[in-house]
């Protein structure tokens, strides 16, 4: 496949395997808005941007996946939950917890250790403690994505790590094109996607 085939397949299948919640659609809405509003603050303070992405934006992402999303069998798309964790090109919910912890080891590695195993210099007031968690945090999210895109090249090929990526920094725009109609169908009762429609 070229990659746009196959960045449209990462997407169908994220879409139709892990959001058939309204009330995870809703929120990742909300991610969506939020990671863009970051994007652009990036600019202009990234400390800030990283607590926008990591405090707002992530929580309300992985609240939808942990605590709304099936985790029983799938009958939409015949499977087990176990089988699509197995299959998952990105991070799955253990990977998650992984990640999570690791976030927000951070904060609690820099409270004890002010200069972060040397990295930070000088007194540390508490709005430069947050400024230095924000600089963190922001130095996490590409690790994360670079570490788990050079896994994809050795557990399937570059191609396909590629295009995960993009997947990830475009997520927000095609969340936007996605999930904005999900408020409004959770309004009427609707809880669960159909997945009818190929998108």
């Amino acid at each position: 496949m070229t990659f746009l085939e196959q960045l449209h397949e990462q997407r169908w299948d994220d879409h139709r395997y892990y959001h058939q919640s309204r009330i995870n659609q809703t929120l990742h809405l909300m991610s969506a808005i939020s990671f863009l509003a970051a994007y652009g603050l990036i600019f202009v303070s990234p400390a800030a941007a990283a607590v926008l992405g990591w405090i707002v934006a992530m929580l309300l992402r992985q609240i939808g996946h942990f605590f709304f999303e099936p985790k029983g069998y799938d009958n939409v798309n015949q499977a087990t939950h176990q089988h699509k964790e197995a299959i998952k090109i990105g991070y799955n919910l253990q990977r998650k917890r992984i990640l999570l912890a690791v976030w927000f080891a951070i904060p609690v590695l820099l409270y004890f250790d002010p200069s972060f195993f040397g990295y930070f210099k000088g007194p540390q007031d508490k709005m430069t403690y947050i400024n230095n968690v924000g600089l963190l945090w922001l130095y996490l999210g590409p690790i994360a994505v670079l570490f788990r895109t050079i896994h994809l090249f050795f557990i399937y090929n570059a191609l396909t790590g590629f295009v995960w990526a993009a997947k990830i920094f475009t997520d927000p725009i095609h969340d936007l094109k996605m999930y904005y109609k999900s408020p409004l169908f959770l309004m009427k009762g609707e809880l669960f996607d159909d997945m009818v429609t190929h998108s």
